[in-house]
């Protein structure tokens, strides 16, 4: 072959000079997560470069500053009509800025600001060697009991990474619901759950049981993760593409333009019904219901007080709603496959949760039974696929995320020589020693029982109703049921705080400092004011229920 001749071929093959177009990002629609996620690092830079005695006063204030700023940004957004006539996709289709985002992101933000209140918690614990210690390790690299370890307590170490992990995490659980293509889901979903399973580690007290409750949850977490990823590929090789907006269009048979390898594969429903089930199942590991809950209790009971609040709260939020954009937005097509599945799921999860809840006698496994129970009753309002389905889940997510923080800031507070106490029998007589601290513990086992005039019972008559309007019928008596069972356990713990003579070696009630005082106010607050007056909220999730497609 002749040299002019490879010449030419070369130059056939590189004439039609493809122009990469430069990406197109939004950044003012992706300004939440922008600041939550520029300060995530900011807070890595602080902990390089900032002498260690002022840390954990740069880091509080970096943390609040900045989810108070994204929170700004999302109520700007949300004013400046992006939740609903002008909501749209960002960042080259990868992301959804609706109402739904929009909504769920506004109430990840305000638990995630509560949690850094009960994170900076410094008064609970007595002083160690003159120094204020809060609920994690002072050195989390250094073996537990080891010399390395006393010798971090002893020079007053703190470990204030836990606020830059707990804003990626954040970061991530803004994305997550707000993902407009697997991929993203993907890597928000990454994003969210690696700083947790590290922060479940760092307990200060019971530093094993917190390490095992992190294997565990890193474990199932990975492979959770692994059915997800293998559901994006057969969804991928389903439909040709990642972005929601096209698998609806594959799903439904509306798609433009089929080339031959689609057509090849879209007549393949075991493609799709065996990736949409896998990616289905990594979201329902996310939100706890049965059965893959078995990492929730021990998660729960394990980790940092602090964290397992904010994670019941915050994570909850976010992997619900990335789950309704799944199924309204890409899988509708598919709702008589996935309706009757769901619904399986449903009442095994409200069931489940509620009877085994019974047998509990620890405070925290308790309410991560409490939590798997309410992850059914959410599921029913996602099951009724109408809009007020939507805005019921929406509504119920805000008003569950402030109870359970509230809750577990609760928790931190009732005290023994060995950290917090956790065993039930130690609340007994709290309501004579303490009698605020168990009136508010009541208040909030009372919204998780779903009594009237508490926020529990707004979120459960709103789901409910969605559920029967949806055709459900049958879920709603079942969930009815599992809710007079999970009654009984709350009000036993009511009973047990109020109505039995407190122990002469039984726990006290630590006075927090006024961070964790607020969160627990805020939590109250919140209840009341959604359980007397809920209409104003349920009108604001109506309006914000509508996903953009």
């Amino acid at each position: 072959m002749s040299a002019t001749a490879v010449h030419s071929l070369w130059t056939t093959a590189a004439d039609p000079i493809q122009k990469i177009d430069t990406p197109n990002i939004e950044y003012g629609q992706l300004s939440p997560t922008l600041i939550v996620i520029g300060a995530a690092v900011l807070g890595i830079l602080v902990e390089a470069f900032v002498p260690r005695k002022s840390r954990y006063y740069v880091q509080l204030f970096v943390s609040v500053v900045a989810l108070a700023a994204a929170f700004a940004a999302v109520v700007g957004l949300a004013a400046s009509g992006y939740s609903s006539t002008k909501a749209g996709i960002a960042a080259m289709g990868a992301i959804a800025v609706d109402g739904p985002a929009l909504f769920l992101q506004g109430t990840i933000l305000l638990a995630g600001v509560l949690g850094v209140f009960t994170f900076a918690e410094r008064r609970l614990d007595p002083v160690a060697h003159g120094n204020r210690v809060d609920s994690f390790a002072a050195q989390a690299a250094s073996v537990p009991g080891s010399d390395s370890e006393k010798a971090a307590v002893k020079a007053g170490f703190a470990t204030t990474e836990v606020f830059p992990l707990l804003l990626f995490a954040i970061g991530g659980m803004l994305v997550f619901p707000a993902a407009n293509d697997l991929l993203t889901l993907f890597i928000a979903l990454e994003v969210l759950s690696l700083p947790l399973y590290l922060l479940c580690a760092v307990a200060r007290r019971k530093r094993i049981m917190s390490q095992e409750a992190a294997v565990k949850y890193f474990l199932l977490g990975a492979f959770a993760s692994a059915f997800t990823l293998f559901g994006i590929a057969l969804l991928y090789g389903y439909a040709g593409s990642v972005s929601y907006a096209t698998i609806a269009q594959v799903v439904d048979g509306t798609v433009e333009t089929v080339n031959p390898a689609l057509a090849g594969t879209m007549g393949n429903d075991a493609l799709l019904l065996i990736g949409a089930a896998m990616v289905v199942m990594g979201l329902l590991f996310k939100v706890g219901a049965v059965p893959f809950h078995m990492w929730t209790p021990d998660v729960y009971q394990g980790a940092p007080t602090p964290v397992t609040g904010f994670m019941a709260a915050a994570t909850k939020v976010a992997a619900f709603g990335a789950l309704l954009r799944l199924l309204y937005v890409v899988l509708p097509g598919l709702r008589w496959d996935w309706r009757p599945v769901m619904m399986g799921v449903a009442v095994v999860t409200m069931l489940g949760g509620a009877i085994v809840a019974i047998t509990q006698t620890d405070i925290k496994r308790l309410l991560a039974y409490s939590s798997i129970a309410h992850a059914g009753f959410i599921l029913a309002g996602v099951i009724a696929t109408t809009p007020d389905g939507v805005s019921s889940v929406l509504f119920y997510l805000g008003a569950y995320s402030f109870v359970t923080i509230g809750a577990f800031a609760v928790v931190t507070l009732v005290r023994d020589a060995g950290g917090e106490a956790t065993h039930l029998s130690k609340w007994a007589g709290l309501g004579r020693r303490s009698p605020l601290v168990a009136a508010v513990f009541a208040v909030f086992l009372l919204a998780f029982a779903g009594i009237p005039l508490t926020s529990g019972f707004s979120g459960k008559f709103a789901v409910f109703k969605a559920a029967a309007e949806g055709g459900a019928g049958a879920l709603v008596v079942v969930g009815v049921i599992s809710s007079a069972i999970a009654a009984f356990f709350y009000i036993r713990v009511i009973v047990l705080m109020f109505f039995s003579e407190p122990r002469p070696e039984g726990p006290t009630v630590a006075v927090p400092s006024p961070l964790t005082m607020t969160a627990i106010a805020v939590g109250v607050a919140v209840t009341l004011v959604l359980g007397v007056a809920p209409q104003y909220f349920l009108d604001l999730a109506g309006q914000a229920g509508v996903f953009v497609r």
